[in-house]
């Protein structure tokens, strides 16, 4: 229960979500590329990247010199419910922002 915890506490932050969503639209990315779409200093993506990885949700593919990070299975598991989540929180807060129907009064 611990290590859920942990993963939850790393995945439910803005900046490391935004890493599984980009991710996973994509066959991997360069953490320098991520770091700039979150807009986040590369060191602390690849701090945000090195747990991820501990937990299983993502993987380091080397290729020649670099490094591409793509999502394991679980980290694209994660990334549909994260997105689900994402779109259920987004249509909560619409719903709250549009006024309550009134009815007329009737004659």
């Amino acid at each position: 229960m611990e290590a859920i915890k942990g993963m939850a506490n790393l995945i439910l932050h803005e900046k490391p979500a935004g890493v599984i969503l980009s991710l996973k639209g994509s066959k991997g990315k360069y953490a320098s590329v991520l770091a700039k779409e979150t807009n986040c200093t590369y060191t602390h993506i690849l701090k945000v990247l090195n747990q991820m990885q501990e937990f299983g949700v993502v993987r380091f593919k080397k290729e020649g010199r670099t490094k591409i990070v793509e999502l394991t299975d679980k980290g694209m598991d994660i990334a549909h419910e994260l997105e689900g989540l994402v779109r259920q929180l987004d249509k909560a807060s619409e719903d709250r922002r549009e006024p309550a129907e009134t009815s007329e009064p009737q004659q």
